[in-house]
């Protein structure tokens, strides 16, 4: 599976983005898709996933409230509705694509920048 992301840009603080996660492959279905981040000079953190069927969804405390997972398994797209977006939300965003719950994620797409001003 090979994974694309986009829909990063440069926000003001209470803004909205909607990230976008593009895979390759027939099975796309059948896979768990994360959403992470990594801010510069932190860790990556995970953000959120969502099962292949889009039924169970999980978030980080962070940012629950403001984000929704989401997936079209017909267009092999999953998203990240981004709300009332916060500074400390700047960050790369990547997705990966894993097996399981909680998943081990297997493959990881490239990752979009998102920056948010205040």
């Amino acid at each position: 599976v090979q994974l694309q992301a986009s829909g990063g840009g440069l926000v003001q603080a209470g803004g909205s983005l909607r990230l976008s996660c593009a895979a390759s492959g027939r099975t796309f279905s059948s896979y768990v898709m994360g959403w992470f981040r990594q801010a510069p000079g932190k860790e990556r953190e995970f953000v959120a996933r969502i099962t292949g069927n889009g039924y169970i969804t999980y978030y980080a405390d962070s940012v629950k409230g403001r984000f929704t997972i989401s997936r079209d398994n017909a267009k092999n797209t999953a998203y990240l509705q981004m709300n009332r977006l916060k500074r400390e939300d700047t960050a790369v965003y990547s997705c990966a694509a894993g097996s399981s719950w909680p998943p081990r994620y297997e493959f990881w797409g490239q990752g979009t920048q998102v920056t948010v001003s205040s």
